[in-house]
């Protein structure tokens, strides 16, 4: 009876101690600092983390863009080259230097395969990527690095999109800040909804006609680079002549048709104003024709496209646009100050200064 006793005592023991050995070994659902992820990507993929990444690197066109609106860049752990080569134009990298002072995870660029071993390198806990729509490219580099690859998006028209607010939502989830997140999505839609509720009942025959020229479009161009459906414009609802092409995205037009349409307003993007001044001083009497130059109804832009959309600069530029074109609906807004708000929220720091130091501000653009 004793040795029954001391055997089943004996048991008892060792199953304790094994139970103890399996629950020391790994997190529960007691422990708060233990989170399992599982989430549906921009490209539907499903990915699981097992807890909130500490430590990220953001691939792709304005993939490190979008995350710095979210998450701190403390835990960014290294940066493409393309971001190192040029930092200016982005307000990103205005606000955080310090970001180029990281080690480089790869080329970067439309065009360049993401590098697997950089990456690896700096042991990040995920990846953000935008790479379009080849779920292939994120798949793949899944499977080299073993870390989980989240692909987020600018979606079609980048600033006031839809995808990008999921994109944002999937940061913050990612790094478990889901509030911050939230936070920044709803002022994006709060100014969107503002510049729209400003002009929707705006009758057209009220409405100056608009052009938009000089657009970036992978590099400088002059007047004749424009852009059809173009969201700035759609957010203060503006009549934008290259629309009746039914043209999407950037495109050119010959100036015979810009003479033709000869809109009352146009604006110039900063990047390409060089090329535009070139222009008018060798044709000056086509320059001439059109009513705006005539009229002195030439306005700037700040340049937006780096790597894709600085999404902050473009929704400086609607505010802009809308204080020109319907001036009595932006009566309490100075263009340089809702910048300046934009650019802090966003990003923690005032840019405004810095962004017109580098190309000009927001003004009329004089033509002798």
């Amino acid at each position: 009876m004793i040795k029954k006793s001391i055997s089943l005592l004996i048991v008892s023991l060792l199953l304790t101690f094994s139970l103890i050995g399996c629950t020391s070994t790994a997190p529960t659902n007691l422990d708060s600092n233990y989170q399992n992820i599982s989430l549906v990507d921009m490209l539907g993929r499903e990915v699981s983390l097992n807890d909130t990444a500490k430590k990220i690197v953001a691939i792709g066109p304005g993939a490190l863009r979008l995350y710095c609106y979210v998450g701190s860049v403390e835990k960014v752990a290294g940066i493409e080259q393309i971001e190192k080569d040029r930092p200016i134009g982005r307000p990103y990298m205005l606000a955080y230097p310090s970001l180029c002072d990281l080690q480089v995870i790869g080329a970067g660029g439309p065009t360049n395969s993401p590098d697997a071993e950089k990456i690896l390198s700096v042991n990040p806990d995920v990846i953000f990527i935008t790479y379009g729509g080849d779920r292939s490219v994120a798949d793949e580099l899944q499977e080299k690095t073993g870390i989980p690859v989240v692909a987020i998006s600018y979606g079609r028209v980048s600033t006031f999109d839809p995808d990008v607010y999921t994109s944002i939502k999937l940061i913050g989830k990612v790094i478990g800040d889901e509030k911050r997140a939230q936070e920044v999505v709803e002022f994006m839609k709060n100014c969107e909804n503002d510049l729209n509720d400003r002009t929707k009942d705006i009758p057209e025959s009220q409405k100056s006609s608009t052009y938009v020229g000089a657009v970036n479009m992978r590099g400088s161009h002059g007047i004749g680079s424009t852009h059809g459906n173009y969201s700035l414009f759609n957010a203060v609802n503006a009549k934008n002549v290259a629309d009746e092409t039914g043209e999407t995205g950037s495109f050119m037009v010959d100036k015979e048709k810009l003479i033709e349409w000869n809109p009352d307003k146009i604006f110039i993007d900063y990047g390409g104003l060089r090329v535009v001044e070139k222009d008018y001083k060798k044709n000056p009497e086509l320059y001439s024709t059109l009513s705006a130059f005539k009229n002195k109804e030439t306005y700037s832009l700040l340049p937006y496209n780096f790597y894709t959309t600085n999404i902050d600069t473009a929704m400086a530029n609607a505010y802009y646009i809308g204080k020109v074109l319907f001036p009595e609906k932006f009566e309490d807004i100075d263009p340089e100050k809702k910048a300046d708000d934009i650019y802090n929220f966003l990003l923690g720091k005032k840019l405004y200064n810095e962004m017109s130091e580098d190309y000009g501000k927001f003004q009329k653009i004089l033509f002798e």
